[in-house]
C-alpha cells in the first residue's frame, strides 16, 4: 500500500510527526493512541497554532515530512473563511486545519477552537504517547 500507512498505523510515524510540530513551534503537542478507541485512524496529532502563517508553516513541513517519507495526505480540510456576520463558533480555515494521513489524523488548531472542541477530553481514553515537554510561544 504505497503512499498510505498501514492499518496498524505507525508509532514511530506520528511520534516523529509530533516531534517535528514541537520543533517547529507548534504549541502543546500531543499524539494520541486511538487504536483501542475507533477503527478510522490509529494516531490523533494536535498541536496548537499562534496564527494563520504559522499554521501554513507547520503544514508545509508536515508535507515535506510525508513527501520524504512516501505517504500522502488523504484529505485536508479546508473550510471556506466566514464572515464576522456567521456563527462565530465556527471554525474558520485560519483556525483548524485537519490533515488525513489514514493511520495519522493531525489536527493544527487555534487556542480557542482547541479550547472550545476540547479534542483531548473528548478521546481522554486514548493514552498520549508524545506530549510536548515546554510551552512554546
Amino acid at each position: 500500500m504505497d503512499g498510505m500507512l498501514q492499518n496498524n498505523g505507525d508509532l514511530s510515524l506520528a511520534t516523529e510527526l509530533g516531534k517535528l510540530l514541537d520543533d517547529h513551534r507548534g504549541m502543546e503537542v500531543v499524539v494520541m493512541d486511538m487504536r483501542a478507541l475507533n477503527f478510522w485512524t490509529d494516531f490523533f496529532i494536535i498541536a496548537t497554532v499562534t496564527s494563520e502563517t504559522h499554521l501554513m508553516g507547520l503544514e508545509r513541513h508536515i508535507k515535506e515530512f510525508v513527501h520524504e517519507k512516501g505517504l500522502e495526505i488523504l484529505r485536508r480540510s479546508r473550510r471556506p473563511n466566514k464572515t464576522s456576520e456567521q456563527n462565530s463558533t465556527e471554525p474558520r480555515s485560519d483556525e483548524w486545519r485537519l490533515l488525513d494521513l489514514g493511520g495519522i489524523v493531525i489536527h493544527l488548531m487555534t487556542a480557542r477552537i482547541r479550547s472550545f472542541f476540547e479534542l483531548e477530553r473528548l478521546w481522554s481514553a486514548a493514552p498520549l504517547i508524545y506530549q510536548s515537554e515546554k510551552q512554546n510561544g
